[in-house]
């Protein structure tokens, strides 16, 4: 018989692990959706969460204005490559419509790209120009006059919603509680929380205009032009906020099928990045998802990424290794050393 058509994803309130007189059955029972989210889908709602409707419309209104800016407006926070003479550190600034490639393929968008600052440690060292790659600082735009500090409580607050993230997926996995004296790489149900304490987020400030060349199949062998390509985010969390627009997103299902993951107000769509199918040795999978925007507005979205640490060492823990039959299926590497990687890939 065949299974009938999923009509949504999985939609989590975690509301419970905001209150600090909530019973722990019902944060056990939250994780346990989370994980469930995780195995079967890669995404899921988010709801509960805190932050009011008016300061999640007020982030979208205020990257609605920037991109309705004239081009030259635009550009004085361009993004340039690293080491060159104009001072850019290769990542950060404004990305023109079609800068960005997928799979050998220019994305239909522009966007606005923010990282953790070096400084934000007090042990780093602030360095001028030319800047090596990702070393430089965020390029915050002129107008409107009032994003940048509205932009920076709302990092605070989507940071905090990815602490209770991760540490809801350590509960979820049944790793064993934290004990005095873990370190970073004790595999406990903290794993998650210390290799985000330094969390290295990025935030992208993405628009999208409709696609000129519009057409009906889901097969990407018939599609000609994509918003973004298919791909799977490479680190731990997404947390997605985006204007009302449907039918853009699309998330690939266990099966090959695609299916829409349409805004829900006031809800967050999140997915989990490379980085945890690693720590998990594939019990969990980031799952590949693609935007085709056939609409007649200006679609807009405000990705959240809430990183490990830069020195994060990630590696597939040993309860999920027992799990998925007692073979190590990924490498140790470093977040670092993967970001970078993408980076100097162009994302693809």
């Amino acid at each position: 018989m065949a299974k009938p058509p999923i009509e949504n994803l999985p939609i989590i309130d975690i509301s419970p692990f905001l209150d600090p007189e909530c019973p722990a059955a019902l944060q056990d029972l939250a994780a346990r959706d989370i994980g469930y989210a995780c195995q079967q889908y890669g995404f899921f709602y988010v709801k509960g969460h805190g932050i009011p409707n008016e300061k999640l419309d007020q982030i979208i209104a205020l990257a609605r204005e920037f991109f309705s800016l004239p081009m030259e407006e635009k550009e004085k926070i361009k993004r340039y490559d690293a080491g060159g003479p104009e001072g850019g550190d290769g990542a950060r600034g404004y990305q023109g419509m079609g800068e960005n490639i997928t799979d050998g393929k220019r994305d239909v968008q522009e966007a606005v790209d923010f990282y953790r600052e070096w400084g934000e440690d007090s042990d780093a060292e602030k360095n001028g120009p030319p800047f090596k790659t990702l070393h430089g600082p965020n390029l915050w735009p002129e107008k409107p006059e009032v994003i940048k500090p509205v932009y920076l409580d709302y990092i605070e607050k989507v940071k905090a919603i990815g602490k209770i993230l991760v540490r809801a997926m350590g509960m979820a996995l049944e790793l064993p509680p934290s004990m005095e004296g873990a370190t970073q790489e004790s595999e406990d149900r903290e794993i998650f929380v210390r290799n985000t304490d330094r969390c290295f987020w990025v935030m992208r400030l993405i628009g999208y205009p409709p696609l000129e060349n519009q057409v009906g199949s889901r097969e990407e062998g018939d599609i000609e032009e994509f918003s973004c390509g298919a791909h799977t985010d490479y680190g731990c969390l997404t947390l997605l906020l985006s204007d009302p627009t449907p039918s853009a997103l699309q998330v690939q299902l266990r099966d090959g099928t695609w299916m829409n993951a349409d805004p829900i107000k006031g809800a967050f769509v999140i997915n989990i990045g490379d980085m945890i199918e690693r720590w998990t040795n594939g019990v969990w999978k980031s799952t590949r998802h693609r935007v085709i925007h056939r609409g007649n507005n200006y679609r807009v979205s405000v990705p959240f990424f809430f990183e490990p640490n830069f020195d994060a060492v990630v590696k597939p823990l040993g309860e999920c290794v027992q799990m998925t039959g007692g073979e190590s299926l990924y490498e140790k590497t470093t977040y670092g050393k993967h970001l970078l990687g993408k980076v100097f890939g162009n994302f693809i």
